[in-house]
C-alpha cells in the first residue's frame, strides 16, 4: 500500500507547492487536493493551471493520488432543493474533469444527506438517480468516485453501502472509506471485508469512543482503531493502493503533524524497520 496525506492536514493558507513539497520531505508517495469555492483549485480554475499543478507534482516527485472537495456539505445531491442538486451535479462533473487534468485517478465525493426536511428514503433514491448519470462521466474520463462514509446520518451499515454501491453498477463507483468515521457505532475492519473489491481509497483517522463526538478524532494511534486488523482485513480483500491520512494541523508548528504521520503510518504498515 502506498502512503499518502490529504492537504486538509495542512494549516489554511500554505501554498500547495509547499504543501506537496513538506509532503515529500516526510516521506509521502502522494497527496491528496480539494477542489474549493476559492483557493488555488476552485471551480473557476483553468485547465493551464491544473496542468501545471500536475506538473509540480511531477518535479517534486510526489504523485496527486485523489481530489477531494468538502462542498457537497454546501450542495448535497440529497437537498429538497432541485437546484442545489443540480449544483451538486456540475461540481462533481467539475471535480471529475480536475482530476483528470491533475493526474489523479479518484475523486472523494459526499453521497448526500439525511435531514428534518430529507427523509432516509428521499435521499437514497435521490442520490441513486444523481450517481446513475454521474457514472457516465466517470467511464468517459476513466475517474474513479469514491463515496465516502462520513457524519451524514446516511448509509449507516457497510451491507448497505455496499448494496447502494451495487445499485449504482459501475466499476467507476465505489467507496472511499474512511476507517475513523466509523468507530463511534462500528468497526472498521469489518466495513473493509464487506466492501471488498468496491474500496477505490482509503483514509486512516482515529477516534476515541469515550469522546463521542466531533473532538473525538485524534492523533493515529491515539484512538480505538484497530490498525493491526485494519491492515490485515485490507491486506485480505487485497487492496494495494492508497492510505490517505487526514489530520488536523497542530496549533503551533503545524507541519510537523505532517512528519509525525508519515512515521506512524510507516510503523502501521509494517515499514519501519
Amino acid at each position: 500500500m502506498k502512503k499518502g496525506i490529504n492537504v486538509w492536514s495542512f494549516k489554511r493558507g500554505i501554498k500547495l507547492e509547499d504543501c506537496m513539497t513538506i509532503s515529500k520531505k516526510a516521506g509521502f508517495n502522494g497527496i491528496e487536493l480539494s477542489l474549493d469555492e476559492e483557493g488555488e483549485i476552485n471551480l473557476k480554475s483553468k485547465e493551464n493551471e491544473l496542468v501545471n499543478l500536475k506538473t509540480l507534482a511531477e518535479n517534486i516527485g510526489i504523485e496527486i493520488s485523489s481530489l477531494a472537495s468538502g462542498l457537497y456539505w454546501k450542495y448535497s445531491f440529497t437537498d429538497p432543493n432541485p437546484q442545489i442538486r443540480k449544483k451538486a451535479l456540475e461540481i462533481a462533473v467539475k471535480q471529475i474533469e480536475f482530476a483528470k487534468l491533475l493526474g489523479a485517478d479518484t475523486v472523494l465525493i459526499v453521497p448526500g444527506l439525511v435531514k428534518e426536511d430529507v427523509s432516509y428514503e428521499e435521499a437514497f433514491e435521490r442520490a441513486l438517480g444523481i450517481f446513475a448519470e454521474l457514472k457516465k462521466y466517470a467511464e468517459k474520463l476513466q475517474i474513479h468516485i469514491g463515496l465516502e462514509n462520513v457524519w451524514n446520518k446516511f448509509l449507516l451499515s457497510p451491507i448497505e453501502f455496499r448494496d447502494f454501491i451495487d445499485k449504482v453498477n459501475s466499476p467507476f463507483v465505489g467507496a472511499y472509506f474512511d476507517v475513523g468515521n466509523v468507530v463511534y457505532n462500528g468497526y472498521p475492519e469489518q466495513w473493509i471485508k464487506i466492501l471488498g473489491k468496491r474500496i477505490k481509497k482509503v483514509h486512516f483517522k482515529d477516534f476515541r469512543r469515550s469522546i463521542g463526538n466531533i473532538n473525538g478524532f485524534v492523533d493515529l494511534l491515539n484512538g480505538d482503531v484497530n490498525f493491526p486488523a485494519v491492515v490485515e482485513a485490507l491486506e485480505c480483500v487485497r487492496y494495494d493502493d492508497y492510505v490517505i491520512a487526514e489530520m488536523t494541523p497542530y496549533n503551533y508548528h503545524s507541519d510537523q503533524v505532517i512528519y509525525n504521520t508519515s512515521q506512524v503510518m510507516d510503523r502501521i504498515l509494517g515499514k519501519m524497520i
